[in-house]
């Protein structure tokens, strides 16, 4: 990992004091009417850097350029609304294959969800060539673990543990690896929000993501040594057609 260092250009800083009101871990100090960064063990969030209307502020050790923006763009709240009432989980999928430049971007989608304290500990593992050895080790142990299954899952009763029981011949899987479940989840859900953006149906499989985490032999095949799969994204295009929302009970909320 590259070192990141916050630098403060002094001749460009203004001391309008909003990098030290948004800083989340009062790290900058006002001093003789400049910004001073008090230490760089922060969380390195670049708050600083981006609230800052000079450019006084900058962070080292990128690849990426910080993009110069007038105003937040902001997406359309009806047609938001109505891509969440009409999102289907698909387990029908047409046989096309998904590009690879799709797929960066459904990435990019879950690299910039923001992470607690930035701790930007998620990380992706993409299944498309390989994809029938990883399902075929998953459906041999859950052949074996039926009998338990059935019994703590009272909906697996009924569904047959067939060669594509995790993936649906899909074309592409994504595995959400992470220490922390909350910021896996956090950036699954943003993915999934770029894949059907896309045109692509996508379907959680917590079976496969548990069946990882009970298999040393699918770690070992995915050279898995650090942290969990949160999820797995199994992604394709829809060969289905749905034509009216699916009914849901109201909102539990309390107001204080």
């Amino acid at each position: 990992m590259k070192e990141h260092l916050i630098q403060i250009d002094k001749n460009l800083c203004i001391g309008c004091s909003q990098c030290i009101k948004d800083c989340p871990t009062n790290n900058i100090a006002l001093i003789n009417k400049k910004a001073h960064i008090k230490q760089q063990q922060c969380i390195q969030c670049g708050h600083c850097a981006a609230i800052c209307p000079k450019k006084a502020v900058t962070m080292t050790g990128f690849d990426e350029l910080s993009i110069e923006f007038k105003e937040k763009t902001t997406v359309d709240s009806h047609q938001l609304m109505q891509a969440l009432k009409t999102r289907r989980t698909i387990r029908q999928f047409k046989d096309q294959p998904i590009s690879d430049e799709v797929i960066q971007q459904i990435i990019e989608a879950g690299r910039l969800t923001p992470t607690s304290g930035n701790a930007q500990n998620v990380s992706y593992i993409v299944l498309k060539n390989n994809l029938k050895d990883f399902e075929k080790t998953a459906v041999r142990l859950f052949r074996h673990l039926l009998p338990l299954i059935k019994l703590v899952n009272v909906a697996a009763k009924e569904v047959p543990i067939d060669d594509d029981f995790f993936f649906k011949k899909a074309p592409a899987v994504i595995l959400v690896v992470s220490k922390s479940q909350i910021n896996g989840a956090l950036a699954a859900s943003n993915m999934a929000l770029m894949a059907e953006a896309h045109g692509l149906g996508v379907l959680y499989s917590g079976f496969f993501a548990m069946a990882v985490k009970y298999s040393p032999t699918l770690r070992k095949q995915l050279q898995l040594k650090n942290g969990q799969v949160v999820t797995a994204l199994v992604l394709g295009y829809p060969n289905v057609n749905y034509y009216r929302t699916a009914q849901k009970e109201e909102a539990i909320i309390r107001y204080f």
